[in-house]
């Protein structure tokens, strides 16, 4: 705490915004460091954490470990931009080639966060999912990221015991394993009415942006489909997703923290 403290000071709430300050600071923090950086019991520090996990500042990764949350991703921390702001242009130039809806998301374990969005002018079109949470088997983009992974992380993804999307003869994770190889061999994933009647989607992995695996995604009506367009629109995915690579982040997910849950182990 600081000297000094202005008279109407509320500590509960002065405590949690030092908290979020050490996490933007140094991007992961234990509950015995945050105890002695506020000079708190264990217990205090442990329900202040808690807290900001509720609203999604902090998540709780492996060995009790408490990293930047998604809503951190929204805010500016010193001179970094916020992942959506970093990636903009990225998605303004796939918007532009491909003139259907694009979005931005990020992998939180066995799930998938839509970051950030631009969607379609044309008059048949798929809306905007910003803020929305899905399950990655069952999105593009969260396959492509998934596929970025090996088996045994895969694996590990459904220790909890939720099991990935299944088809009519193979089980859960053998089909998604199945599917994950034509994934790397495409290099982008695919969702054709899975999520959705009407709407088909691909999308690829960018890999590592500040420390968060993500992906692009463009999805369109099924309808539109059907002209034999969606080579076109995978090249101009591919090519902007390479480009994100290159210029905004690491082309392999060997940079990640192997404790985040953005990796491996499910967002709670």
């Amino acid at each position: 705490m600081q000297q000094n403290d202005p008279p109407y000071l509320v500590e509960a709430a002065d405590r949690a915004l030092a908290l979020l300050t050490l996490l933007t600071e140094r991007g992961r923090l234990t509950v015995t460091e945050a105890a002695r950086e506020l000079g708190v019991a264990p217990s205090s520090a442990h329900r202040l954490l808690s807290t900001l996990c509720h609203r999604e500042y902090a998540i709780q990764g492996d060995r009790r470990v408490y990293l930047r949350g998604p809503a951190l991703l929204r805010l500016r921390t010193g001179d970094v931009q916020a992942l959506p702001d970093r990636i903009r242009p990225f998605l303004q130039m796939l918007f532009d080639a491909v003139g259907e809806t694009v979005h931005l998301m990020v992998r939180l374990g066995s799930e998938v966060l839509f970051l950030d969005g631009i969607e379609s002018t044309r008059s048949l079109r798929v809306g905007l999912r910003v803020g929305a949470r899905m399950p990655a088997d069952r999105t593009s983009g969260g396959k492509a990221m998934l596929a970025d992974l090996g088996p045994g992380e895969i694996d590990a993804l459904y220790t909890d015991g939720r099991v990935p999307a299944t088809d009519a003869k193979l089980p859960g994770l053998t089909a998604l394993h199945r599917e994950l190889e034509a994934v790397r061999r495409d290099r982008f994933g695919g969702n054709y009415d899975e999520s959705e009647p009407g709407v088909t989607a691909i999308g690829a992995s960018v890999g590592v942006v500040d420390g968060y695996h993500a992906a692009l995604v463009v999805a369109l009506p099924t309808a539109r489909v059907a002209g034999g367009g969606l080579e076109a629109v995978a090249a101009e995915l591919l090519r902007i997703s390479d480009r994100v690579r290159q210029e905004a982040g690491h082309a392999d997910v060997e940079h990640l923290d192997r404790s985040s849950p953005w990796n491996a182990g499910g967002a709670r």
